[in-house]
């Protein structure tokens, strides 16, 4: 079973490493038809459209930072969890060797790289239980996500008397357009932003990159959620900051937003910052 487990996730790492999914390759020749002839960011997205182009076909990484490695996984309780991770961390050790990860994992006290991205906690495990117990499937998406816009991610808590912005929708508007000006351009714009509304700390960080798995165009359920990723996304287009800061139409491509529930004293909005090269694929696996 593990070594099945195996060559299914290497192949799901390979994808997610080499092949931008189809929605985000969209989004980006939107926005790049969309720049004024000769404009800077006209040139910087034609350059990855092309780039996209040359990976896909040569079967090299997007880029040269693959990420850290997070496997979100959604499954009924008698999926064999055990086996899932040692064939995760197989495969992830085996796209190292080939290339196809980047020497990624680093201890953060004595400042050694481990050399096959595995350590504590590398890669990084999702778990989500599945309501069909009878199923024998279980749904795996692969995110690499790039250091460059981790950098960029940010907490606010409200209220925040700095930005005008309180414990309302409004202010959580103000927090996400402070978020992408202050980026200006920073971990590879055009971004894509995940953001959680309420949780404690460490949930609406999880919250906001796990709403990253969305695809493009999908709004939240919740209408008035719906509105502000649409409003959000418009006004963060108006700051003009556009592609790596350059200037233009097309600061962010997508931005999706979730909330949870919080404590009383608390009122926590986080913004997960994702570069244009959002590495994300999913696969079924039967056991």
């Amino acid at each position: 079973m593990s070594a099945d487990f195996t060559e299914q996730l290497l192949e799901l790492i390979t994808r997610a490493s080499t092949q931008l999914p189809e929605d985000i390759c969209q989004a980006l020749e939107r926005s790049c038809a969309a720049e004024d002839d000769g404009a800077p960011a006209k040139s910087v997205l034609g350059t990855i459209v092309e780039n996209i182009r040359l990976a896909n076909e040569r079967k090299l990484p997007l880029c040269q930072d693959t990420g850290m490695i997070h496997f979100f996984v959604t499954a009924p309780l008698a999926f064999p969890r055990k086996a899932f991770r040692q064939a995760a961390e197989a495969a992830v050790v085996e796209a190292t060797h080939r290339g196809l990860l980047r020497q990624n994992c680093v201890e953060s006290v004595s400042g050694k790289n481990t050399g096959n991205n595995l350590g504590y906690v590398s890669p990084v495990f999702h778990w989500e239980e599945m309501d069909d117990e009878s199923s024998r499937e279980a749904r795996v998406t692969v995110l690499l996500k790039g250091g460059g816009s981790e950098n960029m991610g940010t907490q606010y808590s409200l209220p925040d008397a700095e930005l005008g912005a309180g414990r309302d929708l409004e202010g959580v508007r103000k927090c996400i357009l402070d978020a992408v000006y202050r980026a200006q351009g920073k971990g590879c714009a055009p971004g894509i932003l995940g953001v959680a509304i309420g949780g404690d700390r460490a949930g609406g960080c999880e919250e906001a990159k796990a709403q990253l798995l969305r695809h493009f165009g999908q709004r939240s359920r919740d209408p008035r959620l719906a509105e502000l990723e649409v409003r959000c996304l418009r006004d963060a287009n108006e700051l003009g900051i556009g592609p790596m800061g350059l200037g233009g139409k097309s600061t962010l491509l997508e931005l999706f937003i979730g909330a949870r529930t919080r404590h009383p004293a608390s009122f926590f909005v986080t913004i997960c910052y994702n570069c244009w090269c959002m590495r994300r694929q999913s696969t079924t696996l039967v056991f």
